[in-house]
């Protein structure tokens, strides 16, 4: 069986996250390519990648090929980048807000596209991706390939693209809303007189400890938080003033917020 062939077109946070987890699949060879030749050089050491000149390099030399550019650039790199462009290549974008037909439109309906939204955590293999296999062109084998490919970056969701903006708002968006809640966390340990470093570990700890809770037991989320709450204790009183501020409401709000702009963006 010939090596897998993989490349990545843009190497910022992103692209170099996926090429890193990639690069621990056997059999595999990896391209990447980006303007910013620093992003480029903090990947050299990674077994199994090689350097490419141009976007049209990657494209000639593998065949599935992750998309990581900003929206604003993806129209430019895919336009010029059609003379390249193969029936078997594969095509995965995480631009997030660009759609699909706008995606197929580009690049001129030439090959396969796939469109997938990951999360930051993706970084450090822990990440949520939604993907979408609707182009009629996807295969069966490049659907599992880009399966197993996104697996090595945490978990993945086939979701159809119509969900794609919820996705966007709950979860691409997700990470900071997890941190804003961490460091007023934080900033209320401190306030209560811990050191920041300390209050930061312990935030860090409570998060991970409740994470696996959920995952192991089983239980709901209502349960496990009826767990922790004792008639009269402290957990109650602060969950009534949570709820007296309408915390609940505001992080519903909030995500709704975020699915409207990623709408916005993307032309709706």
């Amino acid at each position: 069986m010939s090596p897998l062939r993989v490349g990545s077109i843009g190497l910022g946070n992103m692209g170099a996250a996926m090429i890193k987890a990639i690069s621990s699949r056997p059999d595999t060879s990896i391209h990447g390519y980006d303007p910013d030749w620093n992003k480029v050089h903090c990947l050299v050491d990674i077994p199994g990648f090689v350097p490419s000149e141009s976007a049209g390099d990657v494209l000639r030399k593998t065949d599935f090929v992750f998309l990581a550019v900003k929206p604003q650039v993806m129209a430019t790199v895919l336009t010029e980048a059609v003379p390249s462009l193969r029936p078997e290549t594969c095509l995965i974008s995480i631009a997030a807000g660009i759609g699909l037909e706008q995606l197929q439109a580009w690049s001129d309906q030439r090959c396969a596209v796939i469109r997938v939204m990951p999360n930051t955590p993706a970084m450090v293999r822990s990440g949520v991706s939604a993907v979408c296999f609707e182009d009629p062109r996807v295969t069966g084998d490049q659907k599992a390939t880009v399966v197993e490919l996104l697996g090595l970056l945490g978990q993945v969701h086939e979701l159809p693209e119509r969900y794609f903006h919820a996705f966007t708002a709950l979860v691409g968006s997700g990470p900071a809303y997890v941190f804003h809640f961490m460091d007023a966390l934080v900033q209320a340990g401190v306030s209560a007189g811990l050191g920041r470093p300390q209050a930061e570990q312990m935030v860090a700890g409570l998060l991970e400890g409740s994470v696996k809770l959920a995952q192991e037991t089983g239980y709901s989320l209502s349960a496990l938080q009826h767990m922790v709450t004792s008639p009269g204790g402290t957990t109650i009183a602060a969950l009534n003033h949570l709820d007296r501020t309408a915390v609940r409401g505001s992080i519903i709000d909030a995500v709704h917020e975020a699915e409207q702009r990623s709408r916005e963006l993307g032309g709706e």
